[in-house]
C-alpha cells in the first residue's frame, strides 16, 4: 500500500496546530506517518506536540532554523514513497490526501501536486498553485478570486505551493543534493518556487487537483513586515540567478522584468526597508555558487 509521509513544521503555532493535526488524523488515506518539526517555540506549542506523541515524530529545534532546514529533517526521517508538506495553519478536508494520491496514480508524469487552499471564509481562493508572470514576478493561481465552477477541473501549474503539496519521493530524490530538497539558503519564502523549478528542468510536471480542498488561515509566522519583504527581495534574486538559462529570450526577460518591475520595487524598498541592502549584500556573496551548476544539475552549491 502506498505510504505518505506527513511533514509539519512549527514556530509558535499554538493557535492552529490541533485543527491542523485533527484534520490530518481524519484523512481517509490510512498508511501515513507523521513527522513535526518544531523550530524553537516559545509558547505552548511544544506542550500541545507532547500530547500527541504516540502518533507523531516530534523533532525538537532549540531555535528556529527555518522552513527548508526543517523539512529537510523531517523528509531525512520519513519513509513513505510519497512526501506531503503542511503547513501549521492549515485545515485539510477529510479526502484531501486521497484525491493527490489518485491523482499521482493515473498521472505518472506528474510529480508534485496541490489542491484548492482556500481561505477560512471558505469562498476565497487562496492559491492554486505556482505560476511566473512574463516579469518574472511570482504569484499563486487564482489568489483572492472568489470560488467558482471555474475552478473545479485539474491544471497543470508551474509547481504547488508547499503549503499543502504532495511529492513523489522520487521527485525529491532527484532534485535533492545528499539530504537537502530545499535550499536551506532561502530560510523561508520562494522555496517551493525554487524546488519546482528544479524538478521542471528534470522533466517532472505539476498539477492542481481543485477536487482536493483545505483552508489557509495565512500568515501565522508572525514574522514582521520588514524582514518578509528583505527575504522576499532577496529570495526572488536567489532563485533568477540560480535556474534561469542564460539564452536571449532568457536576457529579453530579464532586461523588461529590470525596467518594468525590479528598478520601481527596488527604490521603493530601499527607501522604507532598511534591510534592502542586507539583502543585496547576500545575494552578491553567494553569486559565485548560485551560478554554478554542479551535480548534474542538481541542486545548486
Amino acid at each position: 500500500m502506498d505510504k505518505i509521509s506527513v511533514v509539519i513544521v512549527t514556530w509558535n503555532a499554538q493557535t492552529f496546530i490541533p485543527r491542523c493535526l485533527d484534520s490530518v488524523f481524519a484523512q481517509n488515506v490510512k498508511n501515513m506517518d507523521i513527522h513535526v518539526v518544531d523550530n524553537g517555540s516559545t509558547d505552548g506549542t511544544l506542550k500541545i506536540l507532547r500530547q500527541y506523541s504516540k502518533s507523531i515524530n516530534l523533532i525538537e529545534n532549540h531555535t528556529n532554523k527555518g522552513f527548508c532546514h526543517a523539512n529537510n529533517q523531517a523528509i531525512a526521517k520519513a519513509s513513505g514513497e510519497f512526501v506531503f508538506t503542511l503547513n501549521s495553519d492549515i485545515i485539510l478536508e477529510n479526502n484531501y490526501l486521497f484525491r493527490l494520491l489518485e491523482f499521482l496514480k493515473e498521472n505518472p508524469e506528474v510529480g508534485m501536486v496541490q489542491g484548492k487552499l482556500l481561505r477560512m471564509d471558505k469562498v476565497t481562493i487562496d492559491g492554486l498553485g505556482l505560476r511566473m508572470d512574463m516579469l518574472m514576478r511570482l504569484h499563486n493561481i487564482a489568489e483572492g478570486q472568489k470560488d467558482s465552477a471555474e475552478f473545479n477541473s485539474p491544471i497543470e501549474i508551474f509547481g504547488p505551493c508547499a503549503a499543502a503539496a504532495l511529492y513523489r519521493r522520487e521527485l525529491l530524490k532527484d532534485v535533492s543534493f545528499k539530504e537537502e530538497v530545499f535550499d536551506e539558503r532561502f530560510f523561508f519564502l520562494v522555496e517551493d518556487f525554487d524546488l519546482a523549478w528544479r524538478a521542471r528542468k528534470r522533466g517532472w510536471k505539476a498539477a492542481c487537483v481543485p477536487s482536493a480542498w483545505c483552508y489557509h488561515y495565512r500568515d501565522s509566522s508572525n514574522h514582521k513586515s520588514s524582514f518578509r519583504q528583505y527575504l522576499s527581495l532577496r529570495n526572488r534574486y536567489y532563485l533568477l540567478i540560480k535556474n534561469l538559462d542564460f539564452n536571449l529570450k532568457s536576457l529579453v526577460r530579464i532586461v523588461f522584468a529590470i525596467f518594468f518591475y525590479d528598478l520601481p520595487r527596488l527604490l521603493l524598498i530601499m527607501l522604507v526597508n532598511r534591510k534592502a541592502l542586507k539583502a543585496f549584500k547576500e545575494v552578491r556573496q553567494y553569486y559565485p555558487q548560485l551560478i554554478k551548476k554542479r551535480y548534474s544539475g542538481k541542486l545548486m552549491r
